[in-house]
């Protein structure tokens, strides 16, 4: 029974993410063809910054909250309200840190004075993302997926009808009002997703007055999972944020023009880069099911089952991640071409792709470590991993190949962090 939850679990949610990845698809078709090259170029450049300030206010609460639901050691009716005080502080310094800073990270870091409303339009939609965050690592948590799956198809719908009747509108007036809209669409989303989770909450729960309070002991708990977590996912961001900065600056030094940097970027990250990452719906499936099933077997002291749903994992990223790597290297142009009408950065998907195979075991390593308590040694390897791909990104972009320097940063970043990982997960689970 426990290998069917296992496999079952991980199938509901690869057939909810292929749902909701099609959407996701559409939704980009729509709004890149809509807004152009400009517009996916502002969008790109500022897109960085939207993910930190996510990883920032969501705190990885849904692996946190998933971990300590499946290991039962506490009502979940009281890690719910502990992590709900933990967000709205959380939510409330970064917002107030967004306002205070936006206009110095639009001006100097960014150097696009427009991206300042838009920054002010990611603060807030933070607020929203947060609350579906923590319903979500319930669902995780308790191994029930169709809630979580119903959920993300209401969040691409309603994205997706805002888009079609609101985004030609917004396009008549300016490019940065249409990319303001795309950003604070996910308020709408946020709420269609968090709606669903609410409605498949058990029924009859009550909260007493005197509940409604942060536990001291759980909510330790809670930050001792998520800070090592978001931590490795905040580093990982703040690499992120950094590499249009970077690639800019040094670009713009090297005798690039502005121009030529933001659509060579923006084919790099929206068209190569999102084409690569497609298929990431099957590894966050499988990873999503190992979290809490590897936590369970932990908390039971179950070495055997822990290497056996560890392994089995694997096996099916590799399987997945060399069917798909070799589609996108001999097939990615006429796909580019086919999804979004160009074939811009074709170029950039071609040399990726046979190293992806490897990024696409990353999901199933780092859940394994978290769930085994080793959620620290993955942060040490995402910022090692992060210092040695902005020290490359830095001494190649001065060396005049324009953005394969930030290429070749990635397949650097991506060898050393799925090594590292996979020689931690080797110490603790394989040879125990």
């Amino acid at each position: 029974m426990k290998t069917n939850k296992f496999i079952q679990s991980t199938l509901l949610l690869v057939i909810g993410g292929m749902i909701t990845r099609f959407l996701g698809f559409v939704i980009r078709i729509i709004y890149t063809r809509m807004m152009g090259v400009d517009g996916v170029g502002l969008y790109t450049l500022v897109f960085p910054t939207y993910s930190l300030l996510i990883t920032i206010a969501s705190l990885a609460l849904p692996i946190a909250i998933s971990k300590l639901v499946a290991e039962e050691r506490y009502r979940t009716k009281t890690i719910f309200l502990s992590s709900s005080f933990i967000m709205i502080f959380v939510n409330g310094i970064t917002i107030f840190l967004v306002v205070l800073f936006a206009p110095y990270i639009a001006n100097v870091l960014l150097k696009k004075p427009e991206a300042y409303y838009l920054l002010i339009c990611m603060a807030l939609t933070l607020p929203f993302i947060s609350i579906s965050s923590i319903l979500k690592g319930y669902f995780y948590g308790k191994q029930k997926m169709m809630p979580q799956i119903a959920s993300n198809v209401a969040e691409q719908v309603a994205r997706l009808v805002m888009i079609v009747f609101l985004m030609p509108s917004l396009i008549k007036i300016s490019i940065k009002a249409a990319v303001a809209g795309l950003i604070l669409l996910n308020v709408i989303a946020e709420l269609a997703q968090s709606i669903v989770l609410l409605i498949s909450l058990p029924k009859g729960v009550k909260i007493k007055k005197s509940e409604i309070r942060p536990n001291m002991k759980l909510a330790k708990n809670v930050l001792g999972v998520s800070i090592p977590s978001v931590s490795s996912r905040l580093i990982g961001n703040i690499g992120f944020f950094f590499e249009p900065i970077i690639l800019t600056n040094l670009l713009l030094y090297s005798g690039y023009a502005s121009t030529y940097i933001v659509s060579e970027y923006g084919a790099y990250n929206a068209y190569a880069v999102a084409l690569l990452t497609m298929p990431s719906f099957f590894i966050q499936a499988i990873s999503t099911s190992l979290l809490p099933e590897i936590s369970k077997f932990q908390a039971l002291r179950n070495k055997e089952m822990i290497r056996r749903r560890f392994i089995q994992a694997m096996r099916i990223c590799i399987i997945f991640g060399l069917f798909f790597s070799t589609v996108f290297y001999f097939y990615g142009e006429v796909l580019l071409k086919i999804i979004y009408n160009t074939t811009a950065g074709s170029s950039y998907l071609k040399i990726l792709a046979p190293f992806f195979v490897l990024f696409y075991l990353e999901g199933p390593l780092i859940s394994t470590l978290q769930a085994v308590g080793l959620a620290h040694k993955s942060m040490q390897v995402t910022l090692s991993g992060v210092l040695i791909k902005l020290v490359v990104l830095s001494i190649l972009s001065l060396c005049k190949i324009g953005v394969y320097s930030l290429v070749i940063a990635e397949i650097v970043n991506i060898l050393y962090v799925v090594l590292a990982n996979f020689l931690a997960v080797k110490r603790r689970v394989l040879n125990s």
